[in-house]
């Protein structure tokens, strides 16, 4: 018997559209694409892009009318599902699955943002019982126990219950990290979503969401970028399974986050730190400790700041823990297991360390299976002057309170704007704004220090001493104009009158 085709033309462009927007990374134009195909004339442009919307804000019109339109699609194809596990078109079963999937998250977004919201707040969501999970439960039965379909056949209800609930998560941590809506930083939200789910969501969803551990992310960047915040973000968006037999997920997914500042230590407590001692390891070990990387649970993720900055020996050490995923306390011969994450950051660009005997390439090349750069203040600012007034907002409600942020705002971006001018470079990123900020409120002025060290745009300082190799050279370039081509490859190669390939090789090196 031949395979039945459950939709129509008209239903299946929208379903193949729906399926696209699904799986886009939400913070790159191709979401904005995919919903446009699937609304056609419908769309709405005004405020589509979700790269300057809060979760809370995220029900735009075109996702309302979407998922009306998918409801409606899910239970009449439903209605006509065979009887036979050989008689629906592969296509048509991935298409199904989509869309339930879709409907399921819609559905069920507001309460999951309630139990993020609590746990934001402090009241863990780990042991606390959701209520909502045996109506969920129903729902991805009824719809997805089907004939030759087979989704819970690979991905459970519990599973699938618990990667919807990381999908809103991430949404969370990703805006609670990142302020504004530059290219520059919509660049970096959508590294950051990778980072998290991969580039395919519905491999990430069948394979690799038990798997994300073994991906060591390595954050570079200029001093006072966030690089922590953007560590942060994707250790609190990490994969938590969910317990059907309690109703509760595994973990707290807002207390699995053990940053360590490498540069502060001593190699000896940074060990320490890390691995922990047994009782007389070295002077004041008075009793046996756990490290970080034994503390830290499944769900986990260690930071190790300043990772540039780490001597030899213990480079070594690490490289153990990312080849064999073991350590050893200091003092005892014990293997233990590290089960969690290891993100890194640094803003020393380590292919000059490793040339200068200072890094160790084969520990680089273990760090860097996954790569993210945060942006300068100066590039989340060229060309979006706009984009000062929101983060002075935010600097100023996080440090001082709401009224600080409703009465000062204004007067601090006007002082900004017409003293220091649109264009001033902040060599000093998102900490000399926060400095500017304070002084304003005390002084009523900023009186820049001038930049401190060669930053990476910092052309004279970097070219002066003859110390960059022409390769080393031509990749900073080619960065720098890609920033200011709003991460765009073609008008890069454009720019720089050279093809395509050679700058994406330019940018991966």
């Amino acid at each position: 018997m031949p395979s039945a085709r459950l939709f129509a033309s008209s239903d299946r462009v929208f379903a193949e559209a729906v399926r696209g927007l699904s799986g886009a990374n939400p913070f790159l134009p191709e979401r904005i694409e995919w919903e446009q195909r699937a609304l056609g004339a419908d769309f709405r442009a005004e405020g589509s892009e979700w790269n300057r919307l809060t979760p809370s804000e995220m029900l735009h019109p075109n996702v309302v009318l979407i998922s009306r339109r998918v409801v409606a699609l899910v239970e009449r194809t439903a209605a006509r599902w065979p009887a036979g596990a050989d008689q629906v078109d592969g296509d048509d079963r991935r298409l199904f699955s989509a869309l339930v999937l879709f409907s399921l998250y819609l559905r069920f977004s507001e309460r999951f943002d309630a139990v993020i919201r609590e746990a934001l707040a402090g009241r863990s969501a780990a042991n606390r019982r959701l209520p909502f999970y045996p109506e969920f439960q129903r729902e991805a039965v009824r719809l997805l126990r089907r004939p030759g379909l087979g989704l819970l056949d690979e991905s459970p209800v519990e599973h699938v219950f618990a990667c919807l609930f990381q999908l809103r998560r991430a949404f969370h941590q990703i805006h609670l990290s990142l302020v504004g809506g530059s290219p520059a930083l919509a660049r970096l939200r959508a590294g950051i979503w990778e980072s998290v789910f991969t580039r395919d969501l519905e491999q990430y969803r069948r394979v690799f969401w038990a798997r994300m551990h073994d991906f060591t992310t390595l954050v570079t960047g200029p001093s006072g970028t966030g690089k922590e915040l953007v560590a942060r973000a994707i250790a609190l968006s990490r994969y938590i399974p969910f317990d059907p037999r309690s109703g509760a997920f595994a973990s707290e997914f807002g207390g699995s986050f053990f940053a360590l500042n490498l540069s502060a230590l001593s190699p000896t407590l940074i060990e320490s730190e890390l691995f922990g001692h047994r009782k007389g390891a070295f002077t004041g070990a008075l009793e046996d400790r756990p490290g970080w990387l034994e503390v830290c649970p499944p769900e986990g993720t260690v930071f190790l700041d300043e990772i540039g900055e780490v001597e030899p020996g213990v480079q070594v050490k690490l490289l153990r823990v990312l080849q064999a995923r073991t350590f050893q306390r200091l003092g005892e011969t014990k293997v233990r297991p590290f089960t969690g994450k290891i993100i890194a950051a640094t803003n020393r660009d380590l292919p000059v360390e490793i040339r200068a005997g200072r890094f160790r390439e084969d520990f680089y090349y273990r760090l860097c299976s996954d790569q993210l750069r945060t942006p300068s203040l100066r590039e989340q600012l060229a060309g979006h002057p706009g984009e000062l007034a929101p983060l002075v907002e935010f600097i100023l409600r996080q440090q001082m309170g709401d009224l600080a942020a409703q009465v000062g705002t204004r007067d601090v971006v006007a002082w900004i704007e017409g003293h220091l001018g649109r264009d001033y470079p902040w060599p000093g990123n998102v900490r000399e704004l926060e400095q500017c900020i304070r002084n304003f409120i005390l002084r009523g002025e900023y009186r820049p220090a001038g930049p401190l060290a060669a930053a990476d745009d910092d052309w004279n300082a970097l070219l002066h001493p003859g110390r960059m190799t022409a390769g080393e050279l031509l990749r900073r370039y080619t960065r720098h104009v890609h920033a200011l081509a709003d991460g765009n490859v073609e008008e890069t190669a454009r720019r720089l009158d050279v093809d395509r390939r050679t700058v994406q090789a330019r940018l991966a090196s």
